[in-house]
């Protein structure tokens, strides 16, 4: 821990930032210099942009291979192609994403706060958000010193929170000289990313106190409702916890990205094998053919058929690079990057109530999201809506709904103060409750309702009005609530001098902890809580225990040593909390209602029907999570059976797992009926472990609904990390709270919802929006449409670079290996820049199937099995494009072969074959379309359209004349090309050079349609026999379409 001892004299005297400082003394333990307030966000400054964008970008394999093979054209003896001819692509590319990480990083930079502050200031600041440092609160303009932020920056969350300086401290007030004589020492953590955790101490005047997260305000955090404050600079600069969570975050990856990754490192070796296969045959050619050509073209000196061919190796790399994809990645980021913007402008996933849009917070993962296989849900705020009401209660035995008589004043007194809720009275009688969890807002809401109103609080008292009177409790400790203890409990001491300790949790852990004259009280209050469970209501259950005076001034003593400690302080305080909590006499237990989300049941059902297994991860009660399962759709009477495991050791565990082992005679996943499988947190402790693990995982699998009750959040990331290591699927998680954070971190796409439990989920998450029931459409609209359009452009970007590359391959045999290309230069710069673009990504952007289509999840499944674009599809990809390539290369050499003009000119040269078959080509490509709608013909005949602009301008007498060295045909070409255009004979060649490589590839699409039918075709099908709108819908309603019958 460091230590700042402090003789501050200097301080902020006005709002308005300007501010004067005298030295002061800062004794540096740990710390070697305190930091000052200056951060660094951005990656570059104007020097170094240039360099280290070009240094991170030429990391990447095709980037760095492209450079290479610019040095490679700069070698005449090596190069038959002008260096534009790569550098062109090559600096778009670069261009493009330049620009990209510039605006990124001028974002970063504007994020930034620029005011200068040091970790030994005092400074006040008013209703403004906080960009200075970290700060500890010393005193403020409300009353008991009181402080109201909004920590939206930091997690997201836009309630307001309660912040509250010492006493010591805060009678200061903003006094000149009370803050200027204020002399004491701060110990304190090292610098953490730790938002929710504080440790240190201030002493002052000989008495310790212990500092926590309540008394700091953190950077990025708003003032609200406050007039002033003053605070301690503790951490600026790079030390603030907003900084220090600014760390980088793991990225995600595609599926798909990582079978590119693959299939370019084989394209690497394919491109080695054909330049190798090319440069044995120059030199087989030398030797046999080459000196009777001597005498026309005679050999540079030295160069014999062995170097020829080592000259010839590299020059066919350079010929043949287009095999090697270097538009891809900027491709595949253009389409994505649309993809994401149809998801956040999707009003069918607007939620008009807060106004919350749905949102795509990373634009890497769009084409996965159309191939989950299984999705980890959150219960409370994520299938149910996460706004509790009070419903009924249980009190010493008696079970009441809402329309009970309550006497039990224990049991209400014990809510209105075992809470962290802050009132506010924002008018005269009007009371409301800042509470940090829609649980305790319902309690202490429903305490007020009954007679017990919840008024005030400071740091050592409570205020309650009890049926008309006012009680004044002073609070000794507070033990608080996390996801380890499941509980909270307060020590207070009431007017008559009676120490009560208060505390509400979780059944199973206020149970452990009960005294055993309560065992029959325990009994019938358990029938009420499987009765609440059973109904779907979240369950707590209440318990006091009084103390004796003197235990508890030696249990404080202690207390404070623990608070006041820096190392082991946490371990310290849950000792005391476990000693002091223990022998408790049962009050009774709640329940409150969190209603259905709307549409979950319905959003459910469909998720089900394509085939994606959902587990439910939640911290509730077995009844209530099964009753839950039941609600939702999730668990149905029609299921053969649920299986239940609720053991305590690891034992029971290993029997449970073994008898539905035994129980089932099918191996795998492939079992004959659905399944359910309810397991608690006990026993999933145990059958997490090394030697039970894959055993559970066996066993969930075959189950098509899984629900896990009674969980940690560390729990929830350990299933998602299980099947995401051991199954072959992608996972998606889904929650609304910070208690999920681990687990959407951990699977392969994190979705959070916006709710009522803040939104940290959201910051975390890769997609977010409002409501579960907009995930049917996340991923059976949008994601199987991303994936759909991802496999389609990655096919035929291959397809259209590996027909391309194929036709120089066969064109080698035919000019003696000698590296000649067969298009012109032109063309190959422009081939994937200009040409073939727009078809690509305007098939990759605009391309879906019919809405109707929607209607049927099962459509859904092949994402699953990843059968649009895998190694398979690719080899059948290259062989496509082996068949089209010798159709383009051999029809317009046949063709043009020995054959003249009309007037009797020959047409039969070099120049006259490129156009041709470049023709050709781009005429195949162009045609080989699924759907011809508007916007594909638009991009269809505008790329053939800008073709033969660009190819008459370039071969024009204006271009020859003006760039000779640049465009080296002769100047009467253009009317050659004209006359070559007017040529029947060429158009005859098109046609069936377009014919040969289309109509074979329709047939067998065609045959396979026939004969191994895909859902998709099934599905086209029935929708094409289906007579009317409303017969098809008539048909969906009633589920009685089944695709087994085709």
């Amino acid at each position: 821990p460091g230590v700042l001892t402090m003789t501050l004299i200097s301080l902020t005297s006005r709002i308005d930032g300007k501010k004067s400082r005298s030295p002061v003394h800062v004794s540096q333990v740990l710390f070697s210099s305190c930091q000052n307030n200056a951060i660094k966000t951005s990656k570059y400054n104007l020097l170094t942009f240039l360099p280290l964008n070009l240094f991170e970008q030429f990391r990447r394999l095709a980037n760095a291979y492209f450079l290479f093979l610019l040095f490679l054209q700069l070698i005449p003896q090596v190069s038959s192609l002008s260096w534009f001819t790569t550098a062109v692509p090559l600096l778009l590319v670069l261009s493009i994403s330049a620009v990209k990480d510039a605006s990124d990083d001028i974002v970063s930079f504007l994020f930034t706060g620029r005011q200068i502050m040091t970790s030994d200031e005092v400074t006040r600041t008013a209703n403004l958000k906080l960009k200075s440092a970290d700060l500890l609160l010393l005193s403020s303009s409300e009353p008991l010193n009181l402080v109201y932020v909004e920590t939206a920056e930091l997690d997201g969350e836009t309630n307001l929170k309660v912040k509250q300086a010492l006493t010591v401290t805060g009678e200061m007030g903003d006094g000149i000289d009370e803050l200027a004589g204020f002399n004491g020492e701060v110990r304190c953590e090292p610098p953490n990313n730790r938002l929710d955790k504080f440790k240190g101490t201030l002493t002052l005047h000989g008495q310790t106190y212990a500092l926590d997260n309540d008394k700091v305000l953190l950077r990025g955090c708003t003032l609200r409702n406050t007039e002033w404050c003053f605070g301690l600079v503790i951490f600026g600069g790079p030390d603030t916890k907003l900084m220090q969570n600014s760390g980088k975050t793991t990225f995600k990856r595609t599926s798909i990205d990582h079978l590119m990754n693959v299939l370019v490192l084989c394209i690497f070796g394919f491109l080695a094998f054909m330049c190798t296969v090319l440069a044995i045959g120059n030199a087989i050619w030398e030797v046999r053919e080459g000196s009777l050509f001597t005498a026309f073209l005679p050999r540079e000196p030295g160069v014999d058929a062995a170097l020829s061919s080592f000259l010839t190796f590299w020059s066919y790399v350079i010929v043949l690079n287009t095999v090697v994809p270097i538009s891809l990645y900027v491709s595949v980021e253009i389409i994505r990057l649309g993809n994401s913007f149809y998801i956040d402008w999707d009003r069918k996933m607007y939620y008009p109530k807060s106004d919350t849009p749905a949102q795509a917070r990373t634009t890497t993962l769009n084409e996965e999201l159309g191939q989950i296989k299984y999705i980890f849900s959150d219960k409370t705020g994520t299938l149910t809506q996460n706004v509790m009401t009070f419903n009924k209660c249980s009190i010493n035995g008696k079970c009441y709904g809402e329309e009970g008589n309550l006497q039990a004043q224990a049991f209400f007194r014990l809510l209105a103060l075992c809470h962290t809720v802050m009132p506010e009275e924002k008018k005269e009688g009007e009371l409301y409750y800042q509470a940090q969890s829609p649980d305790e807002g319902a309690l202490v809401t429903a305490a007020r309702n009954f007679g017990f109103v919840f008024r005030s609080r400071t740091p050592e008292s409570i205020t309650v009005v009890e049926m008309g009177r006012r009680v004044t409790y002073e609070l000794m400790a507070v033990l608080d609530f996390n996801n380890v203890r499941k509980r909270m409990s307060v020590i207070v001491r009431s007017p008559d001098g009676q120490l009560t300790l208060f505390c509400k949790g979780a059944d199973t852990i206020v149970y452990e902890r009960l005294h055993k004259s309560c065992d029959r009280l325990k009994e019938v209050t358990t029938g009420h809580l499987n009765e609440y469970a059973g109904d779907g209501l979240r369950t707590l259950v209440l318990a006091y225990k009084d103390l004796d005076e003197g235990y508890m001034d030696e249990w404080r003593r202690r207390h404070h040593e623990a608070s006041t400690a820096m190392d082991g302080r946490e371990e310290r305080l849950d000792e005391l909390y476990e000693e002091i909590e223990k022998d408790l006499l049962l009050l009774g237990a709640t329940a409150v209602e969190d209603k259905l989300q709307d549409g979950v049941p319905q959003t459910i059902e469909q998720l089900t029907k394509a085939d994606i297994k959902i587990w439910v991860l939640t911290g509730d009660k077995q009844e209530t999570a099964e009753n839950i399962g039941y609600s939702c759709n999730m668990l149905r009477e029609e299921m053969k059976e649920i299986f239940v495991m609720a053991a305590n050791t690891a034992e029971g565990a290993r029997a449970g797992l073994f008898w539905i082992h035994k129980s089932e005679t099918v191996l795998d996943e492939k079992v004959d009926g659905d399944y359910g499988l309810i397991i608690n947190g006990h026993s999933l402790a145990f059958a997490l472990e090394k030697d039970l693990r894959l055993e559970l995982l066996r066993t969930a699998c075959m189950c098509q609904t899984v629900i896990c009750c009674r969980v940690t959040p560390l729990q929830k990331a350990q299933v998602v990390q299980l099947v995401k290591k051991y199954k072959q699927a992608i996972t998606l998680a889904i929650g609304d709270g910070a208690n999920d954070v681990s687990m959407i971190k951990a699977a392969h796409i994190g979705v959070g919802i916006s709710g009522q439990e803040g939104m940290q989920a959201v910051l975390s998450s890769d997609f977010s929006f409002a409501q579960f029931r907009y995930l049917q459409r996340l991923l059976l609209v949008h994601g199987r449409w991303s994936y759909l359009r991802m496999c389609k452009f990655l096919r035929y970007f291959f397809y259209k670079n590996f027909t391309f590359t194929f036709v120089h391959f066969w064109y080698a045999f035919f000019c003696g290996f000698s590296a000649q290309t067969v298009y012109d230069e032109w063309f190959i710069t422009m081939y994937n820049l200009v040409y073939t673009a727009l078809p690509v990504l305007g098939m990759s952007l605009f391309d879906q199937v019919s809405t109707e289509w929607n209607y049927y999840p099962q459509l859904y499944s092949p994402g699953q099995l990843n059968l649009y674009f895998s190694k398979k599809a690719f080899v059948r990809c290259m062989m496509h494009s082996c068949y089209s390539s010798l159709v383009l290369f051999f029809i317009p050499w046949a063709a043009i072969y020995d054959t003249v003009r009309d007037d009797g000119k020959d047409v039969a040269d070099y120049q006259s074959f490129a156009l041709l078959a470049q023709t050709c080509l781009l005429v195949v490509l162009c045609l080989d379309t699924h759907y011809w709608t508007a916007v594909n013909q638009f991009f269809m005949w505008g790329s053939l359209a800008v073709y033969f602009a660009i190819t008459f301008t370039i071969y024009s007498n204006g271009m020859f004349f003006i760039f000779t060295s640049s465009f080296p045909f002769v100047g009467e070409y253009y009317s050659f090309c004209c006359a070559l255009f007017s040529t029947p004979n060429v158009w005859l060649t098109i046609f069936l050079t377009s014919l040969l490589c289309i109509l074979p590839v329709v047939a067998f699409r065609f045959i396979l349609i026939q004969l191994r039918p895909t859902i998709n075709d099934k599905v086209r099908g029935h929708v094409t026999r289906t007579v009317t709108p409303s017969c098809l819908l008539y048909i969906i309603h009633n589920h009685q379409f089944d695709l087994s019958i085709y």
